[in-house]
């Protein structure tokens, strides 16, 4: 697994937010079009990517892209 992947996995649940504009150092929660559903989008796609369950309290954690990613990685087995 991969932060470069993670991110493109991350940008591709957004429909309006140019891609470019995620990064690593993004803080996802200040993006205009992220909600509650971009939330579950996320949560449903790591789920299925990287066979990951995350929380809304690990959403709410997790200030950056890289934040969410380092999240991710700690769960996986």
């Amino acid at each position: 697994m991969d932060l470069t992947k993670f991110i493109d996995n991350f940008a591709d649940q957004f429909d309006e937010t140019d891609p470019t504009e995620i990064k690593a150092e993004t803080v996802f929660h200040e993006l205009d079009e992220y909600s509650s559903l971009i939330a579950l989008s996320i949560i449903a796609m790591v789920d299925e990517e990287y066979d990951v369950q995350l929380k809304g309290d690990d959403m709410r954690s997790a200030v950056t892209v890289e934040d969410l990613f380092n999240i991710v990685m700690s769960k996986a087995e």
